[in-house]
């Protein structure tokens, strides 16, 4: 209760209302809310990858029913749940939520009714619980139904196993939001990054909910000590990804956060920030959303200078 109250404290100051009204909804935002129809890709016989339903879900197979790695969007939640039930023949008995955003919990409320085991950090189930707040895309959230909340939570880690598949899930603090988990099946070698891995776009740094970049550096790099080149790696939507595609955001991330380091420390405000073009050598691999990614960095990193090294006060 004390960490919901200090919540309150924190959006009554009127923190995440500046940190939405910052950042107006775009093409950034809309695109996370597009998907096509979903679709479903075996990568084993135990394992399907369902796109097009929001964010990507892993299902993994088993004898008791399947799990999901992820919930896909609101309006694609019975068409998600279609997919599986075609494709595994089973209740959906367990979800694990990688973090509170709307496109990764959309079956919360399906499954949750239907009585099912529903996983998360304790942060992604106190923001699913908050009465109102503003997020960084300048959308207003108000409190999830009482059974779309998850009832399974954790602070750290945690394991379970589905059939003869071990599935690891864990903590990365305050990176993406400050409630992500990723979760890692080592017997198939496949890791599951949710938001903590954005592919073609920046990453978005949702500071309303204390997402910050360094998070996004140290979450990166703990990723990439879960993986080799032959992991198959699912990241929150797009493709399946190689360890490449880590190391090539630890790469940007922390140019980003250098150059934001040295920013603080000269003084430059955010405009001049964004003047000086600090991805100038990323953006074309990483899509024209530059000045949003550089605002949410500078953003979340704001009230946290002197984390930023330095002695920067």
């Amino acid at each position: 209760m004390e960490h919901k109250f200090s919540r309150r404290l924190f959006l009554e100051a009127g923190l995440a209302g500046a940190a939405g009204a910052a950042l107006t909804t775009g093409a950034w935002g809309a695109a996370s809310r597009r998907s096509a129809a979903p679709a479903v890709t075996p990568l084993a016989d135990h394992l399907l990858l369902v796109t097009g339903a929001g964010g990507n879900v892993l299902v993994v197979v088993g004898p008791e029913g399947p799990v999901l790695i992820g919930g896909g969007s609101p309006e694609h939640a019975r068409g998600l749940l279609k997919h599986v039930r075609e494709a595994a023949g089973e209740a959906v008995p367990t979800l694990i939520n990688t973090h509170w955003h709307l496109d990764h919990t959309g079956a919360n409320e399906l499954l949750g009714k239907r009585g099912a085991r529903i996983i998360a950090h304790e942060n992604t189930k106190l923001w699913m619980d908050t009465d109102f707040f503003v997020s960084w895309e300048n959308r207003a959230y108000g409190p999830r139904v009482k059974h779309a909340l998850p009832n399974s939570t954790l602070y750290e880690a945690g394991e379970l196993t589905c059939g003869a598949e071990l599935i690891r899930y864990a903590h990365a603090p305050q990176a993406h939001t400050d409630g992500d988990l990723y979760a890692f099946l080592p017997n198939s070698n496949v890791l599951v990054t949710g938001d903590l891995l954005h592919v073609g776009r920046y990453p978005v740094i949702d500071y309303s909910t204390y997402g910050w970049i360094v998070g996004y550096v140290e979450a990166t790099q703990t990723l990439l000590q879960l993986v080799d080149a032959q992991t198959r790696i699912i990241p929150g939507t797009g493709p399946v990804q190689t360890r490449a595609a880590l190391e090539a955001q630890l790469e940007m991330c922390s140019a980003v956060r250098t150059r934001l380091h040295e920013s603080f420390k000269k003084g430059n405000s955010l405009e001049e920030f964004i003047a000086s073009a600090p991805t100038r050598e990323f953006d074309a691999r990483w899509g024209g959303e530059a000045p949003r990614f550089l605002e949410m960095a500078y953003e979340s990193a704001m009230g946290r200078l002197y984390q930023m090294g330095g002695g920067i006060v």
